[in-house]
């Protein structure tokens, strides 16, 4: 991102979106009694009023937050020494607030469950975890931080697409705890930086990467077959071309965070629940949602992964093989109403 996009996203965008939620509850009353009129007229319960409610609690807690990292930006010093030690626990603090507020909401209205399955990242305490998940639908990463920090005590530092800085809030608070915005396609000093934000993980941190680089749908799983053949490695695109949910890893990234955090374990996850819901629009299809968000959490301990970057290659595509394989299970598995 240039300086000057960050500037328009500081000086512009952040102090709309407040204007425009602080609008929003002017005119609150209205779209309460308009999403209750056209409620009756729409299958599910209740879908418009929910869906309001969940678009409401979000703009609310987005403009909130801009109010109080602006409060902690002052109180900083101008931001002198926002990113000190002491003010990323104050901003992570923040974060696992906000993000058990949302859940607990999230679930209460959309009527979710979210389990997990498999050794948990807290299973040996006092070690840092490189976590790899599979990536299936924008609730999927909220998901996964929530867990890592309201329930196994993590505070991960996290790799994300640079559009998601778009994001007023999203953008503040990541500028200012470990975190990397990055091009998915890659680019000159993409490895580095990651390399850059694995280095000194300490016990309780847990450096997320998604593999795949977005979120699955079948026109990207093509296109990944189609570059691992343009490399030359057919088999390889074989082996994805057999993976009918997940697409090809990219390891790139992940081998760089390995060889930047030679202490650290390696946690692997996958979910299903999530993955048909990637726009607000199949939000709205899927109401009143009524699912069941199971997680699987694998640990391999660092003595068990290889040191050579092939057979590291290797190891990466198998996991996601193994992934693949959890995820058909788990839809044999499904209830039919799901």
């Amino acid at each position: 991102m240039t300086g000057r996009a960050s500037l328009l996203r500081r000086l512009v965008l952040a102090p709309a979106l407040v204007g425009l939620v602080a609008m929003l509850f002017v005119f609150l009353p209205l779209w309460l009694l308009a999403a209750a009129a056209l409620s009756p007229l729409l299958p599910g319960r209740w879908r418009a009023l929910r869906l309001l409610w969940i678009v409401v609690m979000y703009a609310a807690i987005e403009a909130l937050l801009l109010v109080v990292l602006c409060g902690f930006w002052f109180a900083t010093g101008f931001g002198r020494t926002v990113r000190s030690a002491y003010w990323q626990g104050i901003h992570y603090d923040l974060v696992e607030g906000v993000m058990w507020v949302f859940f607990r909401e999230a679930k209460r209205v959309l009527n979710l469950e979210i389990v997990t399955d498999g050794p948990s990242p807290e299973a040996h305490p006092g070690v840092p975890i490189l976590v790899c998940c599979r990536h299936a639908g924008p609730g999927d990463s909220f998901v996964l931080i929530h867990a890592l920090m309201h329930w196994y005590g993590r505070e991960p530092r996290v790799v994300l697409k640079n559009t998601l800085a778009w994001d007023p809030a999203i953008d503040v608070l990541l500028h200012r705890i470990p975190a990397r915005f990055i091009t998915p396609a890659g680019g000159a000093g993409l490895e580095e930086q990651i390399a850059d934000l694995a280095t000194g993980l300490d016990e309780n941190d847990a450096f997320v990467i998604f593999p795949e680089g977005g979120n699955f749908t079948e026109t990207r799983r093509t296109r990944g077959i189609e570059r691992l053949r343009k490399l030359g490695l057919d088999r390889m695109a074989e082996r994805a071309e057999a993976m009918t949910n997940v697409l090809a890893p990219r390891p790139g990234g992940f081998i760089a965070a390995l060889d930047a955090a030679p202490e650290a374990d390696v946690v692997l996850v996958a979910h299903t629940g999530l993955d048909h819901v990637l726009t607000v629009g199949d939000i709205w299809r899927e109401l009143p949602m009524d699912k069941r968000i199971t997680m699987r959490w694998w640990k391999v301990a660092r003595a068990e992964i290889p040191e050579d970057r092939d057979e590291r290659i290797e190891w990466l595509f198998g996991w996601w093989e193994r992934i693949d394989v959890w995820i058909d299970d788990q839809a044999k598995r499904a209830p039919a109403s799901e």
